[in-house]
């Protein structure tokens, strides 16, 4: 339903763009947009510096900061791609992250030391970090700043009227804003979902989960623990973002304090529970947390001596969806739209995608003075491919945690279409980097399954899609785990899209370990192996570039 016209004769936009929401997304678009002439307000009704979660970042929330910073001329957005600028440009209080760690727990019973996965994070093709977000939200709003952008923190918007020429924004205490279109960065309680009823009353997302979250300190390294004394892990758990699953949830450990040099003691630290398995329970969130410790011997010692640092977070069901997310002068971005769970950090790696689709739009729709809602289809489609998409992998994952050899495979799968949308993303600024041809971007946001996690290949879709199905089936009690387990292997022996040097389709390795060796035979499989037509150059031409990369910034 498109909002309808306000009443009155409207006054002249001051502005090009207002948005609204002053966190890492607003800022960073309204970066890009004053970077590129685009007159910006960017209104909050907060300030800085704040509380925010959301602070894992993985390799392809890395390579795309990058893309935004060479396709839009803003250097400073580079610097949240790489652990090493985060500390040396931004803040000293992130964290580094080296590896996604998975340890198995089955409640009341000792964990068992064979039942670990973790994805290492190759240190020749990137470094990731763990953002103190009050830092990093601040920086890149003082970036904002610095290339024009108008801020107006501490305005609350009360109202918003949109017309034929352009927006008003009425705010409390204070004259209306006045801007020709009208991006509403504001997260769950986007203002324009409110204004225009653009919420499903009942979220399309088959995961159902809720969440329990705070900062803590003393929490203690999972390797020094007891059960982690046993682990054989290729990567210290502490040094990368830490996942205890379970039947029926998960809980995050992303330490700020894992480097040499760190001046955070903090811990980021949540509770996630689908609630249908693990139902309210009414007490205080440190209260239910503690309990929940109680259950599971070998996850309560690493927080035996932790104290809360700041108020927990208690939430009702985390997933909300938006049957609409463009129209007439106005755009909801990623978590405005919809949101589906923290598992496997693919928050800011959807903000990311979402700003880089809607940038170019807006610096074209202000040069042209043509806001049509036509010309910002694609970014409807692409937030609901990615909404879609993620939703599949983590309700697929909560239905896998019940049995670990379901879940061992679909690790997997969530590892291969992670790192295949990693370089197809990966490859294609290696060639505008060595073309400088804009042309490479409308074919990237051209690729046939916009969100997917590797949206380039009809193969590999058809093989998630089946993956995804035999979760489903075994969701809805039309098999059993051992069955989907087998169905998932099945699909990952097609060494089209899984690279054999890995070793994905091996049910006993149960590591993602990119080393050197193992890089140079996947080069191999995608140049002259069996990597499929429509792969295998995009890999071979990502590793070339991240490596090329590499190698320039140690020289």
């Amino acid at each position: 339903m498109q909002p309808l016209p306000a009443s009155g004769t409207p006054g002249k936009a001051v502005h090009d763009v207002a948005i609204l929401g002053a966190g890492i997304a607003g800022s960073i678009l309204a970066a890009i947009l004053s970077r590129n002439g685009v007159r910006t307000v960017l209104i909050d009704a907060g300030t800085h510096p704040r509380f925010a979660v959301g602070e894992s970042t993985i390799p392809y929330t890395s390579v795309m900061l990058r893309v935004l910073a060479a396709r839009y001329e803003v250097p400073e957005i580079a610097h949240l791609s790489h652990f090493s600028t985060m500390r040396s440009k931004v803040s000293s209080n992130n964290g580094q992250k080296r590896n996604f760690g998975f340890v198995y727990h089955r409640e009341g019973e000792a964990q068992d030391a064979g039942e670990i996965n973790q994805f290492v994070i190759p240190v020749a093709l990137s470094t990731e970090s763990h953002m103190f977000r009050q830092d990093v939200d601040s920086y890149m709003f003082g970036v904002a700043v610095r290339y024009g952008a108008v801020p107006r923190l501490g305005t609350r918007v009360s109202d918003v009227e949109v017309d034929g020429s352009g927006v008003t924004l009425a705010v409390e205490n204070g004259p209306a804003i006045r801007a020709r279109y009208v991006v509403d960065a504001g997260g769950h309680n986007s203002p324009l979902a409110r204004k225009f009823a653009l919420r499903d009353e009942v979220p399309q997302q088959r995961t159902h989960s809720r969440a329990l979250f705070t900062h803590m300190l003393g929490v203690r390294p999972y390797d020094e623990c007891p059960a982690g004394l046993k682990h054989d892990n290729p990567s210290p758990w502490h040094q990368g973002t830490l996942h205890h699953v379970f039947d029926g949830g998960w809980v995050w450990v992303i330490p700020f304090d894992n480097h040499r040099g760190a001046t955070n003691r903090l811990c980021s630290v949540g509770l996630t529970l689908d609630p249908r398995r693990h139902p309210k329970t009414g007490l205080p969130p440190e209260q239910e947390f503690a309990q929940f410790l109680e259950r599971f011997p070998d996850i309560a010692p690493q927080f035996r001596y932790a104290k809360a640092a700041r108020p927990w977070v208690s939430t009702g069901r985390l997933q909300y969806s938006s049957q609409q997310v463009v129209g007439d002068r106005f755009c909801l971005t990623s978590h405005a739209a919809g949101f589906v769970d923290a598992l496997y950090s693919r928050g800011l790696t959807n903000t990311t995608d979402v700003v880089n689709s809607l940038a170019w739009r807006l610096i074209e729709a202000a040069g042209d003075d043509d806001f049509s809602a036509e010309r910002f289809a694609h970014v409807q489609t692409l937030q609901q491919g990615l909404v879609r998409s993620h939703d599949d992998v983590v309700a697929s994952s909560f239905t896998s945690f019940r049995d670990y050899g379901m879940w061992n495979a679909t690790f997997r799968m969530w590892a291969l279409g992670t790192v295949l949308g990693t370089l197809n993303a990966q490859d294609a600024l290696t060639r505008f980097q060595r073309s400088k041809d804009p042309f490479i971007w409308r074919e990237l946001e051209a690729q046939p399954y916009p969100g997917a996690l590797f949206p380039a290949s009809e193969g590999f879709n058809k093989i998630t899609d089946a993956a995804w199905g035999a979760c489903r089936d075994v969701e809805s009690g039309l098999a059993t785990t051992d069955h989907a387990t087998g169905e998932l292997f099945d699909l990952l022996q097609d060494d089209g899209y899984a690279p054999p040097p890995f070793g994905l389709h091996d049910p006993a390795n149960r590591f993602y370990n990119p080393n050197p060796a193992r890089m140079i035979r996947t080069m191999h499989w995608a140049k002259r192996g069996s990597a499929a037509a429509d792969t295998g150059p995009v890999v071979a031409g990502a590793l070339g570039g991240f490596l090329r990369s590499r190698l320039r910034r140690h020289s």
